[in-house]
Protein backbone atom coordinates (compact mmCIF):
# COMPACT_ATOMS: atom_id res chain seq x y z
CA UNK A 1 0.00 0.00 0.00
CA UNK A 2 1.47 3.52 -0.96
CA UNK A 3 1.86 5.76 2.87
CA UNK A 4 0.02 8.25 1.26
CA UNK A 5 -3.13 6.25 1.79
CA UNK A 6 -2.28 5.04 5.37
CA UNK A 7 -3.32 7.01 8.17
CA UNK A 8 0.09 6.65 10.01
CA UNK A 9 3.58 5.96 8.66
CA UNK A 10 5.72 4.44 11.58
CA UNK A 11 9.54 3.68 11.48
CA UNK A 12 10.43 0.82 13.58
CA UNK A 13 14.49 -0.75 14.40
CA UNK A 14 15.61 -3.71 15.29
CA UNK A 15 18.64 -4.05 17.14
CA UNK A 16 20.33 -6.27 19.22
CA UNK A 17 23.41 -9.02 19.01
CA UNK A 18 24.31 -10.52 15.38
CA UNK A 19 22.28 -13.96 15.48
CA UNK A 20 19.48 -13.46 17.60
CA UNK A 21 17.13 -13.36 14.40
CA UNK A 22 16.08 -10.03 13.82
CA UNK A 23 16.25 -10.77 10.18
CA UNK A 24 14.18 -13.72 10.83
CA UNK A 25 12.03 -11.89 12.80
CA UNK A 26 11.53 -9.40 10.03
CA UNK A 27 10.72 -11.92 7.10
CA UNK A 28 8.26 -14.04 9.15
CA UNK A 29 6.30 -10.48 9.77
CA UNK A 30 6.84 -8.81 6.53
CA UNK A 31 6.45 -12.06 4.06
CA UNK A 32 5.99 -14.66 6.53
CA UNK A 33 8.49 -17.00 5.40
CA UNK A 34 11.50 -17.98 7.50
CA UNK A 35 15.00 -19.74 6.54
CA UNK A 36 17.56 -21.31 8.65
CA UNK A 37 20.45 -20.41 6.65
CA UNK A 38 20.64 -16.66 6.84
CA UNK A 39 22.91 -14.36 6.13
CA UNK A 40 23.98 -12.07 9.08
CA UNK A 41 23.46 -8.58 8.10
CA UNK A 42 26.06 -6.61 6.96
CA UNK A 43 25.38 -2.65 8.02
CA UNK A 44 21.40 -2.96 7.52
CA UNK A 45 20.35 -5.37 5.37
CA UNK A 46 19.18 -5.75 1.16
CA UNK A 47 19.24 -2.65 -0.37
CA UNK A 48 22.03 -1.46 -2.49
CA UNK A 49 25.04 0.37 -1.58
CA UNK A 50 23.25 1.32 1.44
CA UNK A 51 23.27 -2.03 2.69
CA UNK A 52 20.22 -1.61 4.84
CA UNK A 53 17.18 -3.62 4.90
CA UNK A 54 13.61 -1.25 4.09
CA UNK A 55 10.43 -3.21 4.34
CA UNK A 56 6.87 -1.71 4.43
CA UNK A 57 4.19 -3.56 5.48
CA UNK A 58 0.22 -2.16 6.40
CA UNK A 59 -1.44 -3.00 9.59
CA UNK A 60 -5.13 -2.51 10.70
CA UNK A 61 -5.29 -1.32 14.27
CA UNK A 62 -8.98 -1.67 16.41
CA UNK A 63 -11.03 1.49 15.47
CA UNK A 64 -10.16 1.36 11.63
CA UNK A 65 -7.13 3.20 11.98
CA UNK A 66 -4.35 2.06 8.49
CA UNK A 67 -0.58 1.86 9.46
CA UNK A 68 2.21 1.35 7.52
CA UNK A 69 5.23 -0.16 9.11
CA UNK A 70 8.31 0.77 7.68
CA UNK A 71 11.24 -1.93 9.55
CA UNK A 72 14.66 -1.42 9.44
CA UNK A 73 16.86 -4.50 10.00
CA UNK A 74 20.73 -3.64 11.64
CA UNK A 75 23.73 -5.05 12.31
CA UNK A 76 24.55 -6.32 15.89
CA UNK A 77 28.36 -6.92 14.99
CA UNK A 78 30.32 -3.99 17.07
CA UNK A 79 32.12 -2.82 14.03
CA UNK A 80 29.31 -1.78 12.75
CA UNK A 81 27.50 0.21 15.55
CA UNK A 82 28.35 3.36 14.51
CA UNK A 83 27.00 2.91 11.64
CA UNK A 84 23.82 1.67 12.59
CA UNK A 85 23.00 4.05 15.11
CA UNK A 86 23.23 6.84 12.61
CA UNK A 87 19.75 5.14 11.80
CA UNK A 88 18.11 5.79 14.99
CA UNK A 89 17.44 8.57 13.81
CA UNK A 90 13.75 9.78 13.28
CA UNK A 91 12.51 6.30 14.75
CA UNK A 92 9.35 6.30 16.29
CA UNK A 93 9.72 2.34 17.62
CA UNK A 94 13.13 0.31 18.73
CA UNK A 95 12.63 -3.31 19.04
CA UNK A 96 15.65 -4.27 21.11
CA UNK A 97 15.88 -8.34 20.41
CA UNK A 98 17.85 -11.02 22.36
CA UNK A 99 18.35 -14.64 22.06
CA UNK A 100 16.61 -16.85 24.78
CA UNK A 101 19.50 -19.38 24.10
CA UNK A 102 22.13 -16.82 24.51
CA UNK A 103 22.96 -15.12 27.57
CA UNK A 104 25.55 -13.32 26.73
CA UNK A 105 22.96 -11.69 23.84
CA UNK A 106 20.73 -10.86 27.50
CA UNK A 107 23.30 -9.27 29.02
CA UNK A 108 24.32 -7.13 26.10
CA UNK A 109 20.71 -5.68 26.12
CA UNK A 110 21.59 -2.91 28.52
CA UNK A 111 23.92 -1.70 26.22
CA UNK A 112 21.90 -1.47 23.22
CA UNK A 113 19.27 0.43 25.83
CA UNK A 114 21.61 2.73 26.91
CA UNK A 115 22.58 3.73 23.15
CA UNK A 116 18.88 4.46 22.32
CA UNK A 117 18.11 6.27 25.88
CA UNK A 118 18.10 9.78 24.24
CA UNK A 119 15.50 8.33 21.99
CA UNK A 120 12.31 9.35 23.00
CA UNK A 121 10.61 6.37 21.28
CA UNK A 122 8.35 3.35 22.16
CA UNK A 123 10.62 0.29 23.07
CA UNK A 124 9.74 -3.33 23.07
CA UNK A 125 12.22 -6.03 24.72
CA UNK A 126 11.51 -9.21 22.77
CA UNK A 127 13.34 -12.91 23.59
CA UNK A 128 13.73 -14.94 20.10
CA UNK A 129 13.93 -18.66 19.33
CA UNK A 130 11.22 -19.05 22.24
CA UNK A 131 10.85 -22.88 20.47
CA UNK A 132 13.96 -23.83 21.34
CA UNK A 133 13.13 -24.69 24.86
CA UNK A 134 15.73 -27.67 25.50
CA UNK A 135 18.54 -25.10 25.00
CA UNK A 136 17.31 -22.02 26.90
CA UNK A 137 18.91 -20.49 29.61
CA UNK A 138 17.54 -17.11 29.79
CA UNK A 139 14.41 -17.71 31.70
CA UNK A 140 10.98 -15.96 31.05
CA UNK A 141 10.64 -14.23 34.18
CA UNK A 142 14.33 -12.83 34.60
CA UNK A 143 13.78 -10.90 31.32
CA UNK A 144 9.93 -9.95 32.33
CA UNK A 145 11.70 -8.89 35.78
CA UNK A 146 14.05 -6.86 34.16
CA UNK A 147 11.77 -5.16 31.43
CA UNK A 148 9.50 -4.05 33.84
CA UNK A 149 12.54 -2.80 36.20
CA UNK A 150 12.97 -0.36 32.99
CA UNK A 151 9.29 0.50 32.64
CA UNK A 152 9.25 -1.00 29.37
CA UNK A 153 7.00 -4.15 27.35
CA UNK A 154 8.47 -7.38 26.85
CA UNK A 155 7.34 -10.60 24.94
CA UNK A 156 9.08 -13.31 23.42
CA UNK A 157 8.44 -14.56 20.08
CA UNK A 158 9.97 -17.48 17.48
CA UNK A 159 10.45 -16.70 14.16
CA UNK A 160 10.99 -19.96 12.86
CA UNK A 161 7.23 -20.72 14.57
CA UNK A 162 5.60 -17.13 13.95
CA UNK A 163 5.02 -17.51 17.77
CA UNK A 164 3.83 -13.64 18.62
CA UNK A 165 5.89 -12.00 15.86
CA UNK A 166 2.47 -10.01 14.82
CA UNK A 167 1.76 -9.43 18.19
CA UNK A 168 5.34 -7.90 18.71
CA UNK A 169 5.13 -5.48 15.78
CA UNK A 170 1.09 -4.61 16.31
CA UNK A 171 2.00 -3.94 20.11
CA UNK A 172 4.35 -1.86 18.53
CA UNK A 173 2.42 -0.07 16.49
CA UNK A 174 -0.76 0.57 18.85
CA UNK A 175 1.67 1.77 21.79
CA UNK A 176 3.34 4.75 19.16
CA UNK A 177 -0.11 5.55 17.81
CA UNK A 178 -1.70 6.20 21.32
CA UNK A 179 1.22 7.72 22.41
CA UNK A 180 1.28 10.23 19.58
CA UNK A 181 -2.71 10.75 19.57
CA UNK A 182 -1.88 11.76 23.52
CA UNK A 183 1.03 14.42 22.50
CA UNK A 184 0.44 17.63 23.24
CA UNK A 185 0.42 20.00 20.15
CA UNK A 186 2.77 22.85 20.06
CA UNK A 187 1.65 25.86 18.73
CA UNK A 188 3.27 26.56 15.27
CA UNK A 189 4.39 30.10 14.15
CA UNK A 190 3.40 31.10 11.29
CA UNK A 191 5.67 30.87 8.05
CA UNK A 192 6.35 33.01 5.65
CA UNK A 193 6.60 30.92 2.03
CA UNK A 194 8.10 31.94 -1.03
CA UNK A 195 5.78 30.46 -4.24
CA UNK A 196 6.86 26.95 -4.69
CA UNK A 197 7.99 26.17 -1.06
CA UNK A 198 6.74 23.22 0.56
CA UNK A 199 5.38 23.74 4.73
CA UNK A 200 7.70 22.58 7.01
CA UNK A 201 6.92 19.36 8.38
CA UNK A 202 6.87 18.73 12.21
CA UNK A 203 5.83 15.06 12.76
CA UNK A 204 5.49 13.25 15.80
CA UNK A 205 7.93 12.42 18.96
CA UNK A 206 10.87 10.61 17.31
CA UNK A 207 14.79 9.37 17.96
CA UNK A 208 16.21 12.82 17.38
Amino acid sequence: MNPEYSDYLFKLLLIGDSGVGKSCLLLRFADDTYTESYISTIGVDFVSAADWSLVGTTVWLTGGFCIMIMQWDTAGQERFRTITSSYYRGAHGIIVVYDVTDQESFNNVKQWLHEIDRCNVNKLLVGNKSDLTAKRVVSTDAAKEFAESLGIEFLETSAKNAANVEKAFMMMAAQIKKRMANAPVAPKAGVKLTPGQQVPSNGGSKCC
